[in-house]
């Protein structure tokens, strides 16, 4: 434990999500309650690290009442979609692009601003490449004092039941699915459609038990399609037109079928990862949207003679309003983390469990996923819902 701080900076990383502000509005009210000074660093870390690209230097002063608490989403700060401090692109003397350290620059830039501890807004599972909380946390072992909040699509996040921002996404994705759902259903096609989702399936099984959705296909229960198309068939049997199938974009095949499993007439076709499933081809692609959909369809379309509509939501879901839950929650999640500075808390993650806010250590977050159990009360109430997992 350390003193409380008395001049606070908050930024947010990589990843767009509705109502990013209040958990921003959340913790400057409650550091002005305390009299303390609150800044926000805009995207992520850039505004510290390159302030000559910023009217007000990268660093501005917050009072909560003007960051949007109750408006319709986004984040006036910024996210830090694509900068990490300990590996930042550069051009050397040679005109060769090479990998540089700058975080020590920019803890500098911290203690030159007066800034006694960062409040970061992190998300994203900590097996991708690029990653916020690794980032705080490696911050975090240089000196610097923060706490994190955590936010998520996935709601992956190890030691975080609830993370801000999913509330709105699973909202958003579940109505579009009901709209895609009515449509495919009226007009007698099938719709695949792929949530997010690269490591837990969170999304995809709440979103699609919500839609009532024919099957939905999840990272953590590897599929068969043909044990889903006579799933779709008991469901026709019984006068229930099959009409929408959710897969997780990380949802991948229990072994690699005999059948088509994408279209391969485009470029696209050729390089996206479930191209050709199970072959590892799409390690370094940059585009895998729609892939698990588009590779799905194809099976299904093969094993079931329907006509299957293949359909992404990717980042449309990211946008629009937060939900009340998720507003609440991010004020909460906000005040929250000023509260654990004023403890005197350092390294750690503010996370709700219900009904309380804790703190738990940044690194038992790090390297771990929460996935969905197979065994999980949500897996079986979705079999009894008549929704098929492939398995």
């Amino acid at each position: 434990m350390t003193a409380p701080a008395q001049r606070i900076a908050i930024n947010i990383g990589s990843g767009y999500l509705p109502g990013l502000d209040a958990v921003v509005a959340g913790a400057a009210l409650a550091a002005n309650h305390l009299g303390w000074e609150t800044f926000g660093i805009r995207d992520g870390y850039d505004g510290l690290l390159f302030p000559d690209r910023y009217p007000d230097k990268g660093l501005v002063k917050l009072n909560g009442r003007a960051m949007g608490a109750d408006g319709p989403g986004g984040s006036v700060l910024g996210t830090g979609a694509r900068t990490d401090p300990f590996r930042m692109r550069t051009v050397n003397a040679d005109n060769q692009v090479e990998e540089v350290d700058r975080s020590d620059e920019l803890v500098r830039a911290l203690q030159d601003a007066g800034i006694d501890a960062v409040i970061s807004i992190v998300g994203g599972s900590a097996l991708t490449g690029l990653h916020a909380m690794s980032v705080a946390f490696k911050l975090h072992r240089k000196g610097l004092r923060t706490v994190c909040v955590p936010k998520s699509v996935e709601n992956e996040i190890a030691s975080v039941p609830l993370a801000f921002g999913y509330n709105s996404v699973l909202s958003h994705t579940a109505e579009t699915l009901e709209r895609i759902r009515t449509a495919a259903h009226d007009v007698g096609r099938l719709a695949v459609v792929e949530v997010p989702g690269e490591h837990a399936g969170w999304l995809a099984l709440q979103s699609g038990m919500a839609a009532v959705a024919d099957a939905v296909l999840l990272p953590e229960i590897p599929y068969d399609l043909q044990k889903v198309a006579e799933a779709l068939a008991a469901h026709e049997r019984a006068g229930r037109r099959p009409a929408l199938v959710v897969v997780a974009e990380g949802a991948r095949a229990a072994e690699r079928a005999a059948f088509p499993q994408a279209e391969k007439g485009t470029l696209r076709g050729s390089l996206t990862p479930n191209a050709e499933p199970e072959l590892g081809e799409g390690e370094h692609v940059i585009d895998r949207a729609g892939a698990a959909a588009s590779s799905v369809a194809a099976a299904l379309r093969h094993l079931t003679d329907r006509e299957v509509l293949p359909l992404s939501l990717g980042q449309l879901v990211r946008g629009g309003a937060a939900t009340t839950v998720d507003r609440q929650l991010g004020l909460a999640y906000g005040a929250g983390a000023v509260r654990a500075l004023q403890r005197g808390e350092d390294g750690v993650l503010i996370t709700f469990q219900p009904p309380d806010l804790k703190c738990v250590p940044l690194a038992e977050a790090l390297k771990r996923v929460r996935t969905v159990p197979a065994s999980s009360e949500f897996v079986q109430i979705a079999r009894s819902l008549g929704i098929s997992l492939g398995d």
